[in-house]
């Protein structure tokens, strides 16, 4: 499979690749070209929210069944969530996402095989990562254990997730997909197949858990065949319709594809350090949680807290893949200027969406919790808390749109140093500080998220507003869709991990 093209020295480059005439001249005015971007930026984030929140709605079925279970398995499984988000599906969702700037500037720049051959690249990187993540899963009650957690929640925690392993192999594929078929703008597909697995989701849990009485066992097995057919289902739809056929250029040999892993390895692994350092805070407070008085009430609470603010993210989530997206694709094109008005479309879109979520969770706190639990410890804690958790999405939602940003412009080592500085030397000690120090308790923990959201939106717009050369990062672009080229790129991000290299943070 060839993938290399011959690069263009700087001065061959058009008036439009350097970022001079990709204004649109029927729509000369700033609002025309807002409105132009907007209609791109919904046509594709309006399916990409959909699926996201049914995959969300497919959690939350399973948070339900759990609640219904009882407060002791609710905690046990919420443990569980928390720990197999930890150690696997931030893990693999990280570095799907070192997949984003290879394929939306693949395809902005039209080299089909270079998108074609990191997609496979990509389907072997996550089912290598998932191969120690499974044994860190069988041992879930002796790491558990060790960390001094309740026995009995431990217990329910190890059963969920056991059961919860095959669902590693399907995410390796999944998730990579989700990534190349968004780059060329297919996401009503992906949504419309979400749809039709989650519908079977709830059926699946009635089965499961309570006709047949598996419990805790049956939750595990409902949500992971829910994600298999989601996978099943958009494979059978892109044979079926033959949607990729012209970006799909075929199965490469085992050597194209182990041969130049490297510079996909060099992407994925800043990309999943910065998922991984902000998912992992979220999951780490519900470990704290156990260590509060009435753990049990303590982590059923976090359990929903985690789900709502889950809920919240589908929405600065979904748009922040479609801002990498934009952006991406504009870059590829030698589109600078397009590319910028992406981002800035998008930023003002995330600060709207938390102003809203501010609105709702401060207006139906209480309701919203007892849908989930009526345990009245666990209404109690949660209720006083989830306020505070909508105020937090006013830094969230321009955070992590600000993310597909720099994932677009394949700047991924820039997020993972804000994330890293923000939740664990600015939000965790807070945190820990109110939580324990001041006995502030549930609500000490997250104040600490506020803390670290403040902080990780001002270095966000920092970096992406204020130290973005976009005519730069339109070279860039064409660079690392060149192989022969894209490892030196890619070890420029690595660098940023330990080091301000390039000095836009």
């Amino acid at each position: 499979m060839a993938v290399k093209k011959k690069l263009p020295p700087p001065s061959s480059f058009s008036k439009e690749e350097q970022g001079g005439g990709d204004r649109n001249p029927s729509n000369p005015s700033l609002v025309h070209e807002v409105l132009d971007e907007l209609r791109e930026l919904s046509s594709l984030c309006l399916p990409i929210t959909a699926m996201n929140l049914l995959v969300y709605l497919r959690a939350m079925v399973s948070v339900l069944c759990l609640g219904r279970l009882g407060p002791l398995p609710l905690a046990g499984g919420a443990l569980s969530i928390g720990f197999t988000n930890i150690t696997g599906y931030s893990v693999l969702f990280g570095l799907a996402s070192g997949l984003e700037p290879l394929c939306s500037q693949s395809f902005g720049s039209k080299n089909y095989p270079l998108l074609t051959l990191s997609l496979q690249r990509s389907f072997l990187l996550l089912l290598l990562a998932a191969i120690p993540i499974s044994l860190l899963w069988l041992n879930l009650s002796p790491i558990l254990t060790f960390l001094g957690q309740d026995t009995s929640i431990t217990a329910i925690a190890a059963q969920y997730c056991l059961y919860s392993l095959p669902d590693l192999l399907t995410n390796a594929f999944l998730q990579p997909l989700r990534v190349f078929l968004r780059s060329q703008g297919v996401t009503r597909p992906m949504a419309a197949c979400s749809a039709l697995a989650v519908a079977l989701h709830v059926p699946l849990n009635v089965v499961l858990v309570f006709s047949l009485r598996l419990g805790v066992p049956g939750v595990a097995i409902a949500a992971s065949l829910t994600n298999l057919n989601m996978a099943m289902f958009l494979v059978l739809y892109l044979r079926w319709a033959r949607t990729c056929e012209a970006t799909w250029t075929g199965w490469a040999t085992a050597r194209e594809v182990v041969g130049e892993v490297g510079p996909l390895v060099r992407l994925a692994v800043p990309s999943c350090f910065g998922v991984c350092l902000e998912w992992w805070w979220y999951e780490i407070v519900t470990v704290l949680a156990g260590y509060l008085p009435n753990p049990t009430a303590a982590v059923g609470a976090t359990a929903v807290m985690i789900q709502t603010t889950s809920l919240m993210y589908t929405f600065p989530m979904a748009l922040a893949a479609c801002v990498s997206t934009r952006v991406g694709n504009e870059l590829g094109a030698g589109k600078p200027k397009r590319a910028r008005l992406a981002a800035h479309v998008a930023l003002g879109c995330a600060l709207l969406i938390g102003f809203v979520h501010v609105a709702w969770t401060a207006a139906f706190r209480e309701r919203w919790v007892r849908l989930f639990t009526p345990d009245p410890s666990v209404v109690r804690l949660a209720a006083a808390a989830l306020p505070l958790l909508g105020v937090c999405e006013l830094g969230n939602c321009p955070q992590t749109t600000g993310c597909g940003v720099l994932r677009g412009t394949a700047r991924p080592a820039v997020g993972a140093r804000i994330n890293l500085l923000s939740f664990y030397l600015v939000g965790a000690p807070v945190a820990v500080g109110l939580a324990f120090g001041a006995r502030a308790g549930f609500g000490g923990l997250w104040y600490g998220l506020l803390s670290a959201q403040l902080a990780c939106v001002a270095l966000v717009s920092l970096s992406v507003l204020g130290q973005t050369d976009w005519e730069l990062e339109a070279m860039r672009a064409r660079k690392l869709t060149n192989l022969e080229v894209v490892g030196v790129i890619a070890e420029e991000e690595m660098k940023g991990l330990i080091g301000d290299a390039n000095g836009e943070v």
